[in-house]
């Protein structure tokens, strides 16, 4: 009888725990509908319908885009509408005000709904590829490459995922540059497209690389295959450069990431190196340390800058190898300066690598150097690290087809375009109040509390109960 007695009041003692813990159900709150409609490259309208037993007082849209971020950050917005029991709310995200995001990008979103109770709703999150539905879209995928076209036929596809995929094979064997996801090659059918695609992009931009997304978008007519080939190099090496070097903290020199591009894409055209050959016996050659920001936007000058950027990349690979590149480019990614990360890597900084460059290629002395070969002085790595911000790759005006980079170096703090972009603790990302959150929490401890007052008399008992048997 003993046994049955205390059996009965555990029972009861659960009971009493469910009541203590207060259930949000989200079956006071449904969802009728909840979709987003693409005004490609314009803007996104996110839509939905929810109903419930007592008005719904609160709808809050939750939204971003899959790419590379130093944080969590959730952008959210706040449509206006009036409480009901059953309501309708909207809002246009308009990338004419954000900056438009990448075609092949991926958008999510999901709601937070609430009504005059207090109960909660979480719609399931939900995504959509950022792309136009204009192009019949088709898609070849292999050796970590996936590449869009829809014009030129099934050739004129396969060539060019082959050469992407090769130059990453290569980029990987020469440079130590790989990827562990897919890349996304983009090929609209020319430049004109490739405009139509993209917001506040210059008239003559050819191809872009956006790392962030492991996107890359070129506008490639079917009589430029060969050149289609090559910017796709040079626009894949952007992207596996920004992957191994993604940091908050600092930023790689305009020299090191074209140089890499251009090692990617195979070198130099010949015009392009027998302009350098005229500026290095002219002793026009820029400095190393000029070509650390941004490229000149006049045609020539920027070209040097790039043939300038692959000869010295190209030095560093041949004399030195591919674990030392590596080895520069972590030294990058873990924030330290271009000198610190090149006196690391190699023994010697920015000036002491353009002497030792400039003897390798006969030009002339870098002007004010007393010492034209590299001295071997390893210095520690400061545990302090200034923040620094990175420019943003030159523009090349040159006719088409030309080379341009549309990528921004990650800041301490990357938010996803739209308004009140703002941290949001786990608790309101589930979809659980503060209150809910201190409800289970006090009513977890009046539960024990519970189950003590009750178990103890009764154990207690039974064990006197016991005694008084034997």
């Amino acid at each position: 009888m003993t046994k049955i007695r205390l059996f009965i009041f555990a029972l009861l003692s659960l009971f009493l725990c469910n009541l203590a813990v207060p259930v949000h159900a989200q079956a006071g709150i449904t969802v009728v509908s909840d979709t987003i409609t693409l005004a490609f490259p314009d803007s996104a309208t996110f839509r939905a319908e929810f109903t419930g037993g007592v008005n719904i007082t609160s709808a809050v849209l939750e939204y971003g885009v899959d790419q590379l971020t130093c944080g969590t950050v959730v952008a959210k917005t706040f449509p206006a509408f009036t409480p009901a029991a059953d309501v309708k709310v909207e809002w246009t995200w308009q990338m004419q005000q954000s900056g438009s995001l990448p075609p092949g990008a991926s958008i999510w979103w999901q709601w937070q709904v609430q009504d005059a109770s207090g109960a909660q709703f979480t719609s399931p999150k939900q995504t959509k590829l950022w792309l136009d539905s204009v192009h019949n879209w088709l898609v070849i995928s292999g050796g970590n490459i996936n590449l869009h076209y829809y014009d030129g036929g099934q050739a004129f596809g396969q060539a060019l995922h082959d050469a992407a995929a090769t130059a990453l094979v290569r980029l990987t064997q020469d440079v130590g540059l790989g990827t562990d996801k897919p890349v996304d090659i983009y090929i609209y059918a020319n430049t004109n497209d490739l405009k139509d695609a993209i917001l506040y992009e210059p008239a003559w931009v050819g191809g872009q690389a956006f790392p962030e997304y492991d996107i890359v978008i070129i506008g490639v007519s079917t009589d430029q295959l060969d050149w289609g080939k090559s910017t796709e190099a040079h626009e894949l090496t952007h992207v596996l450069v920004g992957h191994l070097t993604f940091t908050c903290l600092g930023f790689i020199p305009t020299w090191l990431n074209e140089g890499l591009a251009m090692y990617g894409e195979g070198g130099p055209q010949a015009a392009e190196l027998a302009q350098f050959d005229q500026a290095k016996a002219a002793d026009q050659l820029p400095s190393l340390r000029s070509l650390a920001g941004g490229f000149s936007e006049e045609s020539d000058r920027a070209t040097l800058s790039y043939t300038e950027s692959f000869s010295v990349v190209n030095f560093l690979i041949q004399t030195y190898g591919r674990d030392k590149m590596t080895s520069l480019l972590t030294g990058l990614h873990n924030g330290t300066t271009t000198d610190e990360a090149l006196q690391s890597a190699y023994g010697f900084d920015t000036d002491r690598l353009e002497d030792a460059w400039r003897l390798s290629i006969g030009a002339a002395p870098r002007l004010g150097s007393s010492n034209p070969t590299p001295v071997s002085t390893a210095t520690q790595v400061p545990t302090i690290v200034p923040v620094g911000a990175a420019p943003v790759a030159p523009a090349n005006p040159t006719p088409l087809p030309t080379r341009v980079q549309a990528t921004a170096t990650p800041v301490a703090t990357k938010q996803v375009p739209g308004p009140t972009a703002t941290s949001v603790p786990l608790t309101e990302r589930l979809g659980i109040s503060h209150n809910v959150v201190l409800g289970i929490e006090f009513g977890l401890g009046g539960c024990i509390l519970a189950v003590l007052v009750i178990a103890v008399p009764v154990l207690i008992t039974t064990r006197r109960h016991s005694k008084r048997q034997k």
